[in-house]
């Protein structure tokens, strides 16, 4: 038998064990998955590199097949439908990593920061960069961030002394942190 009839029947077996599964057969479902693990490892794996984070990403992919099956369409190849669903998966793995990454310090920009043990002054003069960047915030997010993080009040403590509702409090200080982010680069 030829490659590309090898992979033709290959194809055929997997939409039929898909369409068996789809129709309640778990022994079906279960070769199905057990053929095509080693695929998807190889195809993950090839993308990420991390072999902890590629099995990861196996085991979300598995489970998204499982969720998904039902919008397999029998007579289509499932080859396509799992890749799909596998490139998918490494996307969404590789943007969670680059947002991981932006958010941490990098070596090189390490910050002092002080001893946890020692007693530190609530009233203390924040730093110039830092004083700075909240003096950039439009006025409601700097007095939302200055009352929940600077003051340490509760968000339903800050709210009330603003006036207004803890959800509200909380978008103005996700907003003024997202700021803050963007104009400290990451890091001072």
């Amino acid at each position: 038998m030829s490659e590309g009839s090898e992979r033709q029947e290959r194809e055929r077996r997997l939409g039929e064990w898909m369409r068996a599964a789809q129709d309640g057969d778990s022994a079906a479902y279960d070769r199905l998955l057990r053929e095509v693990l080693p695929e998807l490892r190889a195809f993950v794996g090839a993308r990420l590199r991390d072999a902890s984070a590629s099995e990861d990403v196996v085991q979300n992919v598995l489970f998204s097949i499982h969720r998904a099956r039902h919008t397999f369409q029998p007579g289509r190849p499932f080859g396509p439908w799992m890749r799909a669903i596998a490139r998918n998966a490494v996307i969404d793995a590789q943007r969670a990593r680059s947002i991981r990454l932006k958010r941490e310090l990098p070596l090189e920009q390490d910050v002092d920061l002080p001893d946890p043990r020692e007693a530190t002054d609530p009233n203390a003069p924040l730093p110039a960069y830092l004083q700075r960047a909240l003096e950039a915030l439009p006025a409601a997010q700097r007095e939302a961030v200055e009352l929940i993080h600077l003051r340490e009040l509760s968000v339903a403590e800050a709210a009330e002394r603003v006036g207004i509702r803890p959800g509200a409090l909380k978008v103005r200080a996700h907003r003024g942190y997202k700021a803050l982010r963007a104009l400290l680069g990451g890091a001072p």
